[in-house]
């Protein structure tokens, strides 16, 4: 039985993340707040902490930071209970990441006015800034890997090694506009995820002439790799009747999740539904039963035993969709080995 979290936010949940150094959550909501609440092993919560930005807030990161529609990054110490500024756009901030560095952490922010900055939180102005190729939808960080999805189906990929400069730009392999880009925990790779209802896995190993592998200038020997082809599949999507198999309502992905330890994946999407995908089998280990709305934001905690999933209104259709009643709840399942953990390879 899933958990629900005490005392949810009051509007639309757009964006959640666990702390990658304790059992935090912070969800971030178009009632302009940030939440941040204790979460148990178990499933069990509640609120530790609260702050506001001026305008709805569109995305937090793992050390809470949170950029919001009044164009401006915020970051909360949970010791102190203080908010300060710390970043600041020409248009909405949609995606915040923190990187760690072995020079120590920088926070990159993706906004609309078309930009990728990078800042150091001891300075007022940005170390770096980067003209992407149009407004920013999704963005996410494992380093050395970030990679930026835009309007018009663009994809920049960015090593970090050389933060302003794109190691690689590419059309989206999906035909229609990009929802969520999600990195995976080895950097190898990055999900994509569009209003069409499918996932696009691209991996980004590059085999080179002599023995070994350069990836992001990281030497890995050839014996130590299984390659592996990018490739994209359909999902979140509904036939109209049994008889009518050949015509589908299509959903939009709206978030994907990728498990910390297994390197499994997570997809939810617009119809209320979560998948768990073993990628190497391209096999579905999970699909939860359908929600009473659709789900906007999902997220593993560090260790991956706890998948925290939103069930709320994500204004597909406007001002007018948002009607009384509407579900608005964060929910917490306790994972199984079964449900999260990739199947064993078939002998050959």
């Amino acid at each position: 039985m899933d958990v629900e979290l005490v005392d949810p936010p009051s509007d639309s949940i757009s964006s959640m993340s666990f702390s990658s150094q304790a059992d935090y959550l912070a969800v971030a909501s178009w009632d302009n707040n940030v939440r941040i609440y204790e979460v148990g092993l178990n499933g069990q919560s509640r609120g530790k902490a609260l702050y506001a930005h001026q305008a709805p807030v569109l995305s937090d990161g793992a050390k809470i930071f949170s950029g919001g529609t009044d164009s401006a990054g915020r970051m909360f110490d949970v010791n102190t209970g203080q908010s300060q500024q710390v970043a600041q756009h020409d248009a909405p901030i949609k995606c915040v990441r923190w990187v760690d560095t072995p020079q120590g952490g920088i926070l990159a922010t993706g906004s609309w006015d078309k930009t990728l900055k990078y800042w150091d939180l001891r300075t007022p102005n940005p170390v770096a800034s980067v003209q992407l190729q149009d407004r920013c939808y999704s963005m996410d960080v494992a380093y050395p890997l970030l990679v930026v999805g835009t309007a018009e189906r663009h994809i920049q990929i960015f090593n970090l090694a050389n933060p302003t400069t794109p190691y690689k730009t590419m059309p989206s392999p999906l035909s229609w506009q990009t929802r969520v880009v999600t990195c995976s925990p080895a950097a190898d790779a990055f999900a994509i995820g569009s209003i069409e209802g499918r996932v696009a896995v691209h991996y980004l190993e590059e085999k080179d002439s002599t023995y070994v592998l350069t990836f992001l200038g990281v030497p890995v020997q050839l014996s130590q790799l299984v390659f592996r082809k990018s490739f994209s599949f359909r999902c979140h999507r509904r036939d109209l009747s049994p008889t009518q198999k050949s015509q589908s309502l299509v959903f939009a992905i709206n978030d994907i999740s990728y498990h910390p330890i297994h390197g499994t994946l997570s997809t939810c999407g617009s119809d209320g539904v979560m998948n768990i995908w073993d990628l190497d089998a391209r096999t579905r280990l999970k699909v939860f039963e359908q929600a009473p709305g659709p789900i906007t934001s999902t997220c593993f905690n560090r260790t991956g035993t706890v998948f925290a999933y939103a069930v709320s209104y994500e204004w597909s259709k406007g001002h007018t969709g948002m009607t009384p009643g509407h579900p608005n709840k964060v929910m917490f399942h306790v994972c199984t080995d079964d449900e999260v953990k990739k199947k064993p390879p078939k002998p050959r």
